[in-house]
């Protein structure tokens, strides 16, 4: 019988604890998958944020460190820079990466720490109970502004892909979405390059964002979600790699 798929052997036999439908197990799949194939598991250092990604240590059998909440990539750059051999990345949501953590994500990119960040934005600080967060889209509804948001209060979605690709220190930037089988082929190859780039010896910032469904804050069922996702998130924030360079044969 010819083999064509089996679990990433980087995934450890601990039982999922997120929610039905919730994205953060393809996520781990897909980053799991990219670190085998590279063959760079003994050298990977992760470091997981505050929030639902913050279970990722559990169900990955990878070296990890927990930062503060915010604080990934200072605490990062500080591992990167102690051990430039190692393979280091983040695995941080949208109230981590963006709303705390916003400062440390634009120094750190401005720095062009070499560092590859796993970035799962699903419009929402999940965790803790889907309160407004800098990527909640206008009119979505949380239960912070449970009339949805309005721009002239709070300003609009920010697209971090599109702010971070125009600087100097910013290598690979690149947006996925979750919602289909298609694109989740897509997530995976812009995975794999962003981990392969800094086994590569490239240097700069290497980010990939993916749009994740949150069946439990949308009060939606998976399917739904998956729908809510593609009709909602993706008209807004675009799909694609926005910036590439140096590739060599990716």
């Amino acid at each position: 019988m010819t083999l064509i798929y089996k679990r990433p052997e980087i995934i450890t036999d601990e039982p999922f604890t997120y929610c039905p439908g919730c994205s953060h197990g393809i996520i781990h799949r897909l980053v799991a998958e990219s670190i085998e194939e590279l063959g760079i598991q003994e050298k990977t250092i992760g470091v997981s944020s505050i929030g639902c990604s913050v279970r990722c240590w559990k169900f990955l059998n990878i070296d990890f460190v927990q930062g503060a909440h915010g604080r990934g990539l200072a605490v990062a750059t500080g591992i990167k820079r102690a051990q430039p051999d190692n393979i280091v990345f983040t695995y941080q949501g949208d109230g981590d990466l963006l709303a705390i953590g916003m400062g440390e994500t634009i120094h750190a990119a401005a720095r062009g720490e070499n560092i590859t960040v796993i970035f799962a934005n699903n419009a929402f600080f999940g965790a803790t109970g889907g309160q407004l967060a800098p990527t909640t889209l206008i009119g979505q509804k949380t239960s912070t502004y449970p009339l949805g948001r309005e721009a002239s209060i709070i300003g609009k979605p920010i697209k971090i892909s599109e702010m971070l690709a125009p600087l100097e220190t910013t290598t690979y930037i690149a947006r996925a979405a979750l919602n289909n089988p298609s694109n989740i082929k897509k997530a995976k190859k812009y995975i794999k390059n962003a981990f392969q780039m800094q086994v590569e010896g490239e240097k700069g910032f290497f980010m990939v964002e993916l749009l994740c469904a949150c069946p439990s804050n949308l009060k939606k069922s998976p399917v739904d979600s998956l729908k809510w996702v593609e009709e909602n998130m993706i008209p807004y924030y675009p799909l694609g790699e926005f910036k590439t360079i140096n590739k060599g044969n990716l």
